[in-house]
């Protein structure tokens, strides 16, 4: 059996829209729904037909899509429960721990709440791939808009508890700034600094900074070293609840 084809393309201004593909199977799963355009242009290009719409959370540039594509394709629109009256066009909800087979594809449903009060991520592990959309950006992480940081940093938590070989994908082309950020937080760390460069020739070059390893982001994302004692020690918080680093690094993090 052929493994998942993944295109990540851009969506709106700095979304970026996500299609997996199982050939041999049928299924095309669109990760949110950002933009009608860009989606239909991307499964003409590649000749595949939608089947399903994961949607991670009820923002407007995630789910814009929905009902267009919905009608279109009659894909099927799954999203989670605790935001079900604010996705439109959804058919099927989920929480964390869920497991759902679409047209032969396995999709593991993580509860990532904080940047929304019911924000979910997918794991898809015969890809490798996590789709975290706004709770885990490159060397960055969603903005409390609805949660609190101990919500969050739990979230995290079991996003980093995946191996470290998974791909990540996010919802928004942000690493750039994330990227400033940490290294102004941790500019020690080898392994950011290194990091750093790379995400500053790749959008030189008007590239993406994602996909990334998520083993990657364990040592170069603060918002995952929060409980890392020599990321507490950069921040002058050496012993502190790790909670508390969390939410300081944020507050860093809103002044960029």
């Amino acid at each position: 059996m052929a493994s998942l084809q993944i295109r990540q393309f851009t969506c709106r201004s700095d979304n970026f829209g996500v299609l997996v593909h199982a050939p041999e199977r049928g299924t095309t799963i669109a990760i949110d729904a950002p933009e009608e355009g860009p989606i239909l242009a991307e499964l003409d290009d590649a000749g595949w037909t939608l089947t399903h719409i994961l949607t991670t959370h009820h923002h407007g540039d995630h789910v814009a899509a929905n009902e267009a594509l919905k009608a279109r394709f009659r894909a099927e629109v799954i999203g989670p429960e605790k935001e079900r009256a604010k996705i439109p066009g959804i058919d099927r909800t989920v929480t964390g721990g869920d497991v759902l087979d679409l047209g032969g594809v396995r999709v593991e449903v993580i509860d990532t709440p904080g940047h929304t009060l019911g924000e979910v991520s997918y794991y898809l592990p015969e890809g490798r791939a996590l789709f975290a959309a706004d709770a885990l950006f490159s060397l960055g992480c969603g903005r409390l808009f609805e949660g609190d940081a101990a919500m969050l940093w739990e979230s995290l938590k079991r996003l980093r508890a995946l191996p470290d070989d998974t791909m990540l994908y996010c919802g928004h082309e942000y690493t750039a700034t994330n990227a400033r950020c940490a290294i102004a937080i941790d500019p020690h760390n080898l392994a950011l600094q290194e990091r750093v460069k790379e995400v500053e020739t790749l959008r030189v070059e008007h590239k993406a900074t994602l996909p990334v390893l998520l083993g990657r982001e364990k040592k170069t994302n603060p918002f995952l070293r929060a409980d890392d004692p020599e990321l507490m020690a950069a921040m002058g918080m050496a012993g502190a609840d790790p909670v508390a680093v969390f939410a300081a690094i944020r507050k860093k993090r809103d002044a960029y």
